[in-house]
């Protein structure tokens, strides 16, 4: 009964650690003269990856034996699968519910006129041509990550430099790519550490960031072991928990971030945080797997890297045919459903 109750008291300090996160990171942003929608794709995504980060570098560096380093090679890839799959579809989920609880049509700051039969579409032409962009961007690191699993040659750790290098140029594209257009003057909700300050002071801003981010960080990593308990009292083996069950949890704060941004109509803001987010975890843990693994996958890693590979597709074509709506968002948790299902008889 304890794990139960750490496991709702650790998900309740994360979302309440994610409201101050999001309140302060949009501060950051603009003390930084950072574009609208860098603050999602850059800011809140580096501060929510950062600690997973961290715990592959760890695992990969501090591993004994090769199934140890293993560990940090799975979250590499269980990741990108969280947040192509269940991120974008509890976003899209959210996005429903808000509009159903609202009187008529819902028209927040970004979104388009209705579009069809799933609703109102997530954004004008441009909207979507930037969303694809950070797809595309996505889709072919991820590919080259995947067919690196499958290979071996002397040289292969050396590439792990070019998936550093590629975040790199990603970074610089975000923070240089100027403002983003309507909304980026918008008046900002007071810091909730300085609730009576019209403008907050800088520290105060930083100290909120960071601290919000600690708590994210002890907070995750508590949820994660309280369902590695979980998993085998429900008769769930210790792989599927690894695969199935853990990847969720450690991409909880950007799910967190993602639901309470929409509630706040900020949709873009949330999409641009799992696409960030999404390019961080397709490069920076690649490429210390890269350099300190042997970085081969077996059935079931494999079976997550084209299941990833297939939602992204899927999002891709439906952003380019400008067709994006919440219900054709919400499908991509489907495919992580889809995932649970191929996993039975490779883990059988």
């Amino acid at each position: 009964m304890v794990h139960y109750v750490l496991l709702i008291v650790c998900a309740v300090a994360i979302y309440l650690s994610c409201e101050w996160f999001v309140n302060a990171v949009e501060w950051l942003g603009k003390r930084l003269n950072v574009a609208k929608m860098a603050v999602g794709t850059i800011l809140a995504a580096f501060g929510t990856a950062l600690p997973e980060s961290v715990v592959t570098l760890i695992a990969v560096t501090t591993g004994a034996t090769a199934e140890a380093k293993n560990i940090g090679v799975g979250a590499a890839l269980g990741g990108p699968l969280v947040l192509a799959t269940v991120a974008y579809g509890v976003t899209g989920v959210a996005l429903l519910l808000k509009r159903r609880k609202q009187s008529g049509p819902a028209r927040s700051g970004t979104d388009a006129p209705p579009g069809g039969p799933g609703g109102p579409q997530l954004g004008d032409e441009k909207d979507m041509r930037r969303l694809a962009k950070d797809q595309t961007w996505f889709l072919p690191i991820f590919m080259v990550k995947v067919a690196l699993g499958l290979v071996a040659f002397a040289f292969k750790p050396v590439l792990g430099v070019l998936f550093f290098a590629a975040y790199a140029v990603y970074f610089w594209r975000e923070t240089r790519g100027g403002q983003d257009g309507e909304g980026d003057d918008e008046e900002l909700a007071p810091l909730k550490s300085q609730r009576r300050a019209a403008s907050p002071a800088t520290w105060a801003v930083v100290a909120q960031t960071l601290a919000a981010l600690a708590v994210i960080f002890f907070a995750s990593q508590l949820f994660v072991k309280q369902l590695d308990a979980i998993g085998p009292m429900l008769g769930l083996s210790s792989a599927v928990t690894a695969l199935l069950l853990s990847p969720v949890a450690t991409e909880l704060p950007e799910i967190m971030n993602a639901i309470i941004w929409v509630r706040q109509g900020k949709t873009q803001l949330a999409l641009a945080n799992i696409s960030g987010a999404m390019m961080i975890q397709a490069t920076v843990p690649s490429g210390l797997g890269l350099l300190f693994t042997a970085w081969r996958f077996d059935s079931a890693l494999l079976w997550a890297g084209v299941v990833t590979m297939a939602s992204i597709v899927y999002l891709l074509l439906t952003m380019r045919a400008h067709r994006l709506t919440p219900a054709r968002l919400s499908v991509a948790a489907g495919f992580y459903a889809v995932f649970g299902l191929g996993l039975i008889p490779l883990l059988g």
